[in-house]
């Protein structure tokens, strides 16, 4: 890598993102919205990028990955208007007779039915459905729903690293190095199956105490569709989109293509349905907070600072790939944990894309990087957006029942989310090590 040397730009432009996440992660000390911290953040970068000349407005619009932006924003406008069906309150009504009140099954079910649509929505709209229905079926069957809700945010976190879709970081990581769909999950798919299997068992011993209790409630009545012809037309819909998500390479479409045209098509399907009303439910607070971070980044890119960064990691990259693959796990799953696993996983990309462009082979390092702020986003509640959300609704069922217990607080959640994030860490530490050979080969790659 050609010598970089620091200029005021470059630091400046790091002084800026540095600012704009601490300002993002303590946003419950300062009290303003990451989403508006974000957007403070990219507009004064565009400012200091015009001033000392390494950014322009132009080249702000060019950084954000409109891919993820519209790929989020159509499944979440899909995962709307099948809400409206009823659908997912008779999954859940379903997932509770099932259970026959043995409270461990029921985690495990509601498990699976959030993994599995975490493996084809991403996990922060999976928990948007499931966290309200958990804490229907835990009030009627006279339980707390802590257990359940960290099970969701949880096994969500885990499984939604398996798929390019599954997990925001992913999205991210995928389109900016060009790893399909099946290629990511070749990879992701085995080594996430082990680490959620050790998640769920992890849960069964740290919350073995609430499990014990006895519930008292049962799932008798009947709950009906407020729309099954369209809820059905809704999950073919949803099947179409996962064939097309597997051959997206294949037909060249980019993922955001596939999931608009199902957002198209189920929108035609859902003849009486008010777009007006389906766009209300999708969250733009999240998309512009994306936005406005790809712009954030994109001019520290710009800068020439994260390339500086970078020549100071290829000679460890060199001298030894296996163990800063390791590494990288690690330092990400501990900085996600730390803060948003979404603001680092945007700051990394860029490094090891310098890092790339050396003409150093770095291919096991994006896996990490996917495992590491994954898994690492386990560890406190605000690691993952999904985490976040998952303790906003404990924290409005304790205040509308007066009960602070019910709410899921910093401590609650590292008693049972950080032991779970070391675990899945070793997990993925020992199936990288023997399997690194597979990791470290090239893939190939997507336009």
């Amino acid at each position: 890598m050609e010598n970089i040397v620091l200029d005021q730009g470059m630091l400046v432009s790091g002084i800026v993102l540095v600012i704009s996440f601490i300002l993002i992660f303590t946003e419950t000390l300062h009290g303003y919205h990451r989403s508006k911290v974000a957007m403070a953040g990219a507009g004064v970068m565009l400012l200091v990028g015009q001033y000392y000349g390494f950014y322009s407005p132009d080249a702000a619009f060019e950084a954000i990955d409109w891919n993820v932006i519209f790929l989020l924003g159509s499944m979440m406008a899909i995962v709307s208007i099948m809400i409206t069906t009823g659908g997912f309150e008779r999954m859940a009504a379903q997932i509770g007779r099932f259970a026959k009140g043995r409270q461990f099954l029921l985690m495990a079910a509601l498990g699976t039915a959030v993994t599995v649509l975490s493996l084809l929505l991403d996990n922060v709209t999976t928990v948007v459905i499931f966290g309200p229905l958990i804490v229907l079926i835990a009030q009627k069957m006279k339980v707390s729903p802590i257990p359940y809700l960290m099970a969701a945010a949880l096994l969500s976190d885990t499984g939604g690293v398996a798929t390019l879709v599954g997990d925001p970081p992913n999205l991210m990581i995928g389109s900016a190095v060009g790893i399909s769909f099946m290629t990511f999950f070749q990879h992701m798919g085995g080594i996430v199956l082990v680490a959620w299997l050790g998640t769920l068992f992890a849960l069964k011993y740290l919350c073995k105490d609430e499990l014990a209790i006895e519930p008292q409630g049962t799932f008798d009545e009947e709950i009906p569709y407020k729309d099954k012809s369209l809820w059905n037309k809704s999950c073919l819909v949803l099947g179409i989109l996962v064939i097309l998500f597997i051959s997206h390479d294949a037909i060249h479409w980019q993922p955001w293509m596939v999931a608009g045209a199902g957002f198209v098509l189920i929108c035609f399907l859902a003849k009486h349905v008010e777009l007006d009303e389906v766009m209300k439910e999708v969250e733009m607070t999240l998309l512009l907070f994306f936005i406005s971070l790809f712009i954030i980044v994109g001019g520290v890119e710009h800068s020439h600072f994260l390339a500086y960064l970078g020549q100071f990691i290829v000679d460890f990259v060199d001298r030894d790939l296996l163990l800063a693959t390791i590494v990288l796990m690690w330092v990400a799953a501990i900085m996600s944990a730390a803060i948003d696993n979404i603001p680092f996983t945007a700051a990394m990309i860029p490094i090891l894309l310098a890092i790339e462009a050396t003409g150093t082979e770095i291919y096991p390092l994006w896996w990490a990087l996917a495992l590491g702020v994954g898994m690492g986003g386990n560890g406190t509640h605000i690691g993952s957006t999904a985490n976040v959300y998952i303790v906003t609704v404990s924290e409005r069922l304790a205040k509308r029942e007066g009960n602070p217990e019910l709410a899921i607080t910093p401590l609650k959640w590292a008693k049972i989310g950080l032991p779970v994030m070391i675990l899945t860490l070793i997990i993925c530490t020992v199936i990288m090590y023997l399997f690194f050979g597979f990791y470290s080969s090239e893939f190939p790659r997507i336009n």
